[in-house]
């Protein structure tokens, strides 16, 4: 069995405007940092991405992958590797939990990295969180800054 990473942020919003900006996949490139590039290629009945592709430059790793989504609810959302170029294995979710009567929200992010290479369990581990570190650094400054930022 594959091992994941998984680190957790309080974000200071309601669970549906954090699901907001983590479902709006146009504007990864945005705040994410390491997608330079996201397009839907399917949607389901309720007009959630169901497969998206994404460009992504995160250093080490440069890759244009394909995701699948699935919605669990509007508080929970989890993905798989659907195809890529160099890894084997991109598995994760966002769960949210509400705080504080709902205006606050717990965003836990869990993921499985797996590459083609060969890489040492624990240099894929610390860059599963240094992933999932930036994600929800991002998320929080995107959901608390409450809009788009020009750079």
């Amino acid at each position: 069995m594959a091992e994941h990473t998984r680190s957790s942020i309080t974000i200071d919003a309601a669970p549906a405007e954090v699901m907001g900006v983590i479902s709006d996949f146009a504007r990864y490139p945005e705040w994410t940092g390491e997608v330079k590039e996201a397009e839907i290629l399917a949607t389901d009945a309720q007009g959630r991405a169901e497969k998206v592709r994404l460009v992504l430059d995160a250093g080490a790793i440069k890759d244009d992958h394909t995701l699948a989504y699935t919605w669990s609810g509007p508080d929970q959302v989890s993905w798989s590797l659907v195809k890529s170029q160099m890894l084997r294995t991109l598995d994760g979710s966002y769960s949210l939990a509400p705080l504080e009567g709902g205006k606050r929200t717990e965003v836990t992010y869990q993921l499985t990295v797996d590459v083609k290479i060969p890489m040492l369990g624990m240099i894929k581990r610390k860059a599963e969180k240094v992933i999932i570190d930036r994600a929800l650094a991002g998320l929080k400054k995107r959901v608390e800054g409450g809009g788009t930022e020009t750079a």
